[in-house]
């Protein structure tokens, strides 16, 4: 099969029979073309091992994104994986479709180091919150984040009809998957008081403040927090609680997952609760809590025997 038209089909399948999101199939297009267009094949029989092959080198050899006061270096190992991710699940599709392709089992991904993940401890928390109460909102942004264990983006697309007697709450995560998060106490009473103090008519759970906001509703403009306006009050607030190291919306979330696990909750529980939909990326957290159990083992086994 002509591999434009398979890639098409493809992308095709993946958005209307997968229901993945738009930005999934942007993604999956780009990686599979981009292979396509290095390897200049034409059909879907002409994918074979040597140009795989030819392509992890072309990847491996890119430059990567560089950080200010570094060097880029090569790309990282994790992003050739989203390109070889690709091209397996199209090779999967294509066997599928019972097109004679190069088996996706050969293709192996590239080792990568393990991530380092970035948490907040409670003393922490607690001093962003001191920094954080003397605004509502933000008060209210910081309660929800840690109580919910959202990703910036779900924060931001809440709408002001949350119902705040419940302690849970519905969220359309990433590939539209609906999951439940939980409310604690002390989220619903700050958002309830920073509702309490809002006089403009935006459907937005939290939106935009200071002088400009004015102008907006004058234009009829929604006034919604973007996730990239969420990530600079997030790190504001931890460089006025003294907070040396960088702080992100997703530091929160991490601290969240940390906190369930240190406290006994079971991976698969804050697998759910997270909304990841592979346990692996959820096992990432479960490093974090092994100087905990270095100090049960010391505490609670006679190491003299």
């Amino acid at each position: 099969m002509n591999i434009n038209e398979a890639l098409q089909r493809f992308l095709e399948y993946q958005e209307i029979e997968k229901g993945r999101s738009l930005k999934t199939v942007r993604n999956y297009n780009q990686y599979v073309s981009k292979y396509i267009e290095f390897s200049g094949i034409k059909n879907t029989s002409d994918i074979n091992a040597e140009n795989i092959r030819q392509f992890r080198l072309h990847l491996n050899r890119q430059p990567g994104m560089k950080m200010k006061g570094q060097s880029g270096g090569t790309m990282k190992k994790q992003t050739q994986n989203y390109y070889l991710i690709a091209l397996r699940m199209f090779l999967k599709w294509c066997m599928k479709q019972n097109l004679k392709v190069y088996s996706p089992d050969h293709i192996e991904l590239a080792k990568t180091e393990a991530r380092h993940i970035d948490h907040l401890d409670i003393d922490e928390l607690k001093r962003m919150l001191d920094v954080a109460k003397k605004h509502p909102r933000n008060y209210a942004i910081m309660h929800m984040l840690f109580s919910t264990g959202l990703r910036v983006s779900e924060l931001t697309s809440l709408n002001r009809d949350v119902d705040l007697s419940k302690e849970e709450m519905s969220i359309r995560g990433k590939g539209d998957k609906i999951r439940i998060v939980f409310l604690s106490p002390n989220a619903r009473t700050s958002v309830r008081e920073y509702l309490n103090n809002r006089t403009d008519m935006d459907e937005a759970l939290f939106i935009q403040e200071g002088p400009r906001v004015v102008k907006l509703e004058d234009q009829n403009v929604s006034l919604r927090l973007t996730p990239r306006s969420v990530e600079r009050l997030v790190k504001q607030i931890a460089i006025e609680a003294g907070i040396a190291k960088k702080v992100t919306p997703h530091t929160i979330r991490h601290s969240f997952a940390t906190d369930l696990l240190r406290n006994g909750a079971d991976i698969r529980s804050v697998q759910i609760m997270l909304g990841h939909s592979n346990i692996a990326t959820t096992q990432i957290y479960t490093h974090i809590t092994d100087k905990q159990l270095r100090e049960v083992h010391k505490k609670f086994h006679d190491s003299d025997i």
